[in-house]
Order: C-alpha cells, then sequence, then structure tokens
C-alpha cells in the first residue's frame, strides 16, 4: 500500500497500551477483476509496517515482559451474493513442472471423494507432476512493493524457480544470482477454481526464510475489499510464529478479544475490527502460540499441515506440526470436531462469512522487503526476530540486501506436498 504519514500517526495514536498485542481471478470480467487485485494490493500489506512500528515504539516506551505481539498483512473482500460450493473458473490451465531434486515423500490424498463419515467431500488436489496444472501465474511488479518481478509459468521453469521434486513436492522459489540491478524474479500463483465455502488443508515441508522475505498463503475474492480476504499462512524475515488475518468491508468484527472466549491457542495481535477502511488495512489478526508454525522452525521440524474452515460458523485456522497430524486428514476424512482448540478462530456471530466473503481463489507467493518486511528490517523483538535483519546482515538497507547478496537467499523457497479443496455438500 501506499504508506502515508498521517496514517501511521493515526495508528501510533490509537495504539494499545504495552500490556495489549500490538497492531500490528476471465473473459470480459478479467479486466475488472484486474483492477481491482491492483487497487487491492497498492493497499495490501501496509499493515505491517503499522503493527511494527507500534512494537518498536512500545518496546522504546516500556520494558514489557510480555511476550512480543506479531505482525499480520492486509487483504479485503466482502459482497452479499454468496455461491453454494466451488465454482470453477474459465481460465487457461498450465502445464505441470518438471520433477528435479530431492525431497521428503508425500502421502497419497486421493483425488476422489472421501469418506462418507466426513462432512467434507474433497473437489480437488493439486499434488505431485500436475501440482501446477490448475494455477495461474501473476506477473509484473508487486504492488506491495517488494524488490521482485513475478514471472510467468515458462519463465520460472527455464529460470529453474518452479519444479516438482523427485519427492513430488512442489517447490516455487526466488531467483539467487548473486546481485540483480532492479528486482528478483519469483513466483506468485492463484488456482484457477474458485470457491465460496471450503475446507482448504495445505501441506508444506518448507516455507520460505531468512531476512527479507515475506512469503504467503493465501485466499481472496473479487471487488477489493468486498471479496474479503483470509491470510492463512504469513509471515516476514526470520519470524516463528504464523499469522492469520481477515480483511473486510466494515461490519465485520471478532466477538472478543479473549482467546478462552474465543476458543483458541492463539493470541489477538491488534484490535477486533476486521474492517480494512476502519484499521488502516491491518483487519484482524491472530498470532500462532506454536513458535514452530513458521520460518526456520518449522522446516527444521519438517513442515506441518495448516487448514482453514470457511462454512456458516465462521472462518477457522489449525496447525499441525508434522508429527501431529490427525489420521482423519491423511485418510482425506477430515473431521474438524475433533481437532482440537484451532490456533485462529473468527466466529460468525459477529462476521458472517456469507456477507463479506466469496469467490475466492487460493495463492502462494514469495516478495522480498515491501511495505512489511522491508520496513521491519530494523525491528526486533517478534518471535524469532531476536536481533533485527539489519544487526544480522550487517546491511542498513532491505533493498540493497536484496539487490547484492542473492546467495543468501537460498532458503527463500515454498515446498509443497499438496494443496486440497473440500466442499460441504448442502
Amino acid at each position: 500500500m501506499y504508506v502515508h504519514v498521517p496514517l501511521i500517526l493515526f495508528l501510533l495514536a490509537n495504539a494499545a497500551p504495552p500490556t495489549d498485542a500490538s497492531l500490528i481471478a476471465r473473459g470480459s470480467e478479467s479486466l475488472a477483476r484486474a483492477a481491482t487485485r491492483a487497487h487491492r494490493h497498492i493497499f495490501k500489506r501496509g499493515a505491517g509496517l503499522a503493527r511494527d512500528i507500534r512494537l518498536s515504539v512500545r518496546g522504546i516506551l516500556a520494558n514489557d515482559a510480555q511476550q512480543p505481539a506479531a505482525i499480520g498483512s492486509a487483504r479485503v473482500y466482502c459482497v452479499n451474493q454468496p455461491s453454494p460450493g466451488l465454482l470453477p473458473n474459465n481460465g487457461t490451465a498450465t502445464s505441470p513442472a518438471n520433477p528435479v531434486g530431492t525431497a521428503t515423500s508425500p502421502p497419497s490424498p486421493s483425488a476422489s471423494a472421501s469418506s462418507s463419515s466426513s462432512p467434507w467431500k474433497l473437489l480437488q488436489t493439486y499434488q505431485g507432476t500436475s501440482f501446477f496444472d490448475d494455477w495461474n501465474f501473476t506477473t509484473g511488479a508487486d504492488l506491495t512493493h517488494g524488490f521482485v518481478t513475478y514471472v510467468d509459468e515458462n519463465t520460472a521453469k527455464s529460470a529453474s524457480l518452479i519444479d516438482v521434486n523427485s519427492a513430488g513436492n512442489a517447490v516455487m522459489r526466488v531467483e539467487t544470482t548473486p546481485q540483480v540491478a532492479g528486482t528478483r524474479q519469483s513466483v506468485r500463483v492463484q488456482t484457477v477454481r474458485t470457491y465460496t465455502g471450503a475446507l482448504i488443508v495445505m501441506d508444506s515441508v518448507h516455507i520460505p526464510t531468512g531476512c527479507g522475505t515475506w512469503p504467503a498463503f493465501w485466499s481472496d475474492g473479487p471487488n477489493w475489499p468486498a471479496g474479503g480476504e483470509i491470510d492463512i499462512v504469513e509471515g516476514v524475515n526470520d519470524y516463528t510464529n504464523n499469522q492469520a488475518t481477515l480483511h473486510t468491508n466494515p461490519g465485520c468484527s471478532m466477538s472478543s478479544s479473549s482467546p478462552s472466549t474465543l476458543g483458541i491457542s492463539g493470541t489477538l495481535v491488534g484490535g477486533t475490527d476486521c474492517a480494512a477502511a476502519d484499521t488502516g488495512n491491518a483487519g484482524c489478526g491472530i498470532r500462532a502460540s506454536q513458535t514452530n508454525s513458521f520460518g526456520a522452525a518449522f522446516n527444521n521440524n519438517g513442515g506441518g499441515v495448516y487448514i482453514m474452515k470457511w462454512d456458516n460458523t465462521g472462518i477457522t485456522v489449525w496447525f499441525f506440526p508434522r508429527n501431529s497430524i490427525p489420521a482423519d486428514i491423511t485418510a482425506n476424512a477430515p473431521q474438524p470436531s475433533t481437532w482440537g482448540t484451532p490456533m485462529a478462530n473468527f466466529p460468525a456471530s459477529s462476521c458472517n462469512p456469507s456477507n463479506f466473503f466469496s469467490d475466492h481463489q487460493a495463492i502462494f507467493d514469495i516478495t522480498l522487503c515491501g511495505d512489511w518486511a522491508g520496513a521491519v528490517w530494523g525491528t526486533a523483538g517478534v518471535p524469532g526476530q531476536d536481533q533485527s535483519c539489519a544487526q544480522i546482515t550487517g546491511v542498513a538497507q532491505c533493498q540493497d540486501y536484496v539487490l547484492n547478496h542473492g546467495a543468501n537467499f537460498t532458503e527463500a523457497y515454498w515446498e509443497v506436498k499438496y494443496v486440497q479443496i473440500y466442499d460441504q455438500p448442502s
């Protein structure tokens, strides 16, 4: 987004005291949707800047022994025209990447319907050599001001930015040329299929990490901010705790700021208002309590599974580390009622999904610096970030680091075992 000084001052002026958590896509429709998306992303992720500025100020004002609050992203959508089930889009599918490399063995989720014991029906699995078949590649500049250029599928293949390795896992990475003139090549993909209400399962063994990185797995709808935005996995730099965030039109909020009332294991990192317009695009975010839910700690533990459930009860996110994945997930018969306390929960009682979310596409991306990772380059105090990236790298500015230290981005890649989309028949 365009980060204006008045907005920053507004957020700082409305910051909570130190004892609170910090604020931290065819046909004729494609042009309108593209314009909407461009508008959205210009404003999308500046919330992280405000939150981290606030975090830094908080550290200056008080010696707070409380666990530092995390940061989120900003994405939004909201419409009052929900459509039942999953809707295939009319985009052109891309061709699969060539298998290369090595990695851990993937599970074998079936493409057929899940067990009748589950209330959810498996509609689509993205996995193995066909993983990239049903994703569209976004091209061009990063509208959150990251120092990357998103490339098409053929370019990504020839530059070895995507592949399917010998374990059958899809890999998406950034360019590691030692020095570049202006931006590094990177990848952003989004599903051809759209959905309104779904259970999304994403199994990853590696999340991009390291100073300057800003990866996300998320979804959004049309007409930002009318179709809503759901950030499922997101963080920056060396962070180790994931953040899940909603961004909506005005009228959506969290029913409480209390984790026990919300029934979550995470903690609120901002206010309860989820509206982009009301929060400087911050939305309402929840940071995971697990210190292996993002970044290097996630990768060192073999990754894990993230699940987002969107139904009439609200929007809920679970995280399961590699050694704790429920058997019903690997059996393609998800039983959310048996999974215990979620990481994040946004109840329908104060944010009815049918009013604020529709026609989403799942998205993977990796940007560098930008309105969040770049803005907090000199900030420490968030879980995993004991020292600032400026201190760790000895480079004063994120942009200089990105342009001149390509060898240091070898960990800036997604390695994904599979993504599944389930529908709940009416």
